[in-house]
C-alpha cells in the first residue's frame, strides 16, 4: 500500500467531513487506506462516520488523551509506505497527494513534507515553511536553541537563502497540519512523544528527524487550505497547560543534554547551507 491517512479529530464533525471528502477526491488513483481517530468528540463526529465513511478505520476513544498518542494509535496499525497525518480542518487540493508523494519517491533522503497552506480567503500562512508560531520561536530564542535550528526564520531574517513562498527547500521543522512522513524513518527515528499533548508534537518529531540525518522539505508546488479551527482560548487553562507545558517538555528533553548525532562522518548538527529549487 503507497499510502496510509491519518486523522485525529475532536468536535469538528462539519470540517472532518469536507476534508475526508477532499481527501477522496484526491487519492483516487494511489492505493491508500485512512484511519480516523476521535478523541472522545461530543458533536456526533463519530455517528457520521460510521453513516457516512464505512470504508475507512474508525478508532473512536472514549477519553481524549492528546493528539500526539492518536496519531500512535493509527500509525502502529498503519500499512502504507507514506503516512501523512492531516489535521481535521483542512481541505486538500486535488493533484495535493499525487505530487507530494512524487516527490518524496524522488528525494529519498526525505524523512518529511510539509506543504504549502493557504487561509480560506486565500492568503498564504507563513507557519507552512517556518513551521513556528511566533510564541515558539520566541521561546526558542530565549532558551539559546536556535543554533540548531538552521533552517528556519529564526536567526538572520534577512539572509539571501531564506524560503519564500513558492520556493521548495530544506526546512528544519513541518507544519503539523499537515505532515507527510516516510514510514521506514518513522521506523527508525520512533514514533510521537505521547507527553506533547496538543502542541509541540511536530516540532519535536521534526527534530528527531533531523537528527537522524533525514530532510525535511517544504513542498509549494501544490496546496491545502488551512481553516485553524483548532485553537483552544489563549487564556484558557487547558491552553496554558498544553502550550506552555509543551515548551517545558521540549527544554527539559534536549536542552539540558543534547542527542548525539547517529549518522557517521556529520561534523556538526545541521549544514550551514540550503538546498533550494527554484
Amino acid at each position: 500500500m503507497k499510502l496510509s491517512v491519518i486523522i485525529a479529530n475532536y468536535n469538528l464533525c462539519d470540517l472532518l467531513r469536507q476534508s475526508l471528502n477532499s481527501l477522496i477526491n484526491a487519492a483516487k488513483a494511489i492505493d491508500y487506506e485512512i484511519f480516523i481517530i476521535d478523541n472522545a468528540s461530543t458533536d456526533m463526529s463519530v455517528e457520521m462516520l460510521q453513516e457516512d465513511f464505512p470504508q475507512f478505520h474508525i478508532i473512536a476513544n472514549t477519553v481524549n488523551e492528546g493528539v500526539a498518542k492518536a496519531y500512535n494509535q493509527a500509525i502502529k496499525l498503519a500499512r502504507g509506505e507514506y503516512i501523512l497525518l492531516v489535521n481535521p480542518d483542512t481541505i486538500s487540493g486535488k493533484e495535493t497527494l499525487n505530487r507530494i508523494i512524487e516527490f518524496m519517491d524522488v528525494h529519498t533522503a526525505a524523512g518529511g513534507l510539509g506543504v504549502r497552506m493557504l487561509s480560506p480567503q486565500g492568503r498564504f500562512l507563513p507557519e507552512s515553511n517556518r513551521g513556528l508560531t511566533n510564541a515558539w520561536a520566541t521561546f526558542l530564542k530565549l532558551i539559546g536553541f536556535t543554533k540548531h535550528f538552521s533552517k528556519t526564520r529564526l536567526t538572520n531574517r534577512n539572509h539571501k537563502a531564506w524560503v519564500e513562498e513558492f520556493q521548495t527547500s530544506e526546512v528544519d521543522i513541518l507544519n503539523g497540519a499537515y505532515m507527510l512522513l516516510r514510514k521506514s524513518v518513522l521506523n527508525e527515528v520512533g514514533l510521537f512523544d505521547e507527553r506533547f499533548v496538543k502542541y509541540g508534537h511536530d516540532i519535536d518529531l521534526s527534530y528527531r528527524i533531523r537528527l537522524a540525518g533525514f530532510k525535511n522539505y517544504y513542498f509549494p508546488k501544490t496546496y491545502i487550505i488551512n481553516f485553524k479551527s483548532q485553537t483552544e482560548a489563549k487564556f484558557s487553562w487547558q491552553h496554558i497547560k498544553n502550550f506552555y507545558g509543551a515548551m517545558l517538555i521540549f527544554a527539559a528533553k534536549y536542552l539540558f543534554k543534547m542527542p548525539e548525532i547517529k549518522v557517521e562522518g556529520i561534523p556538526q548538527l545541521y549544514a550551514s547551507t540550503y538546498e533550494i529549487e527554484r
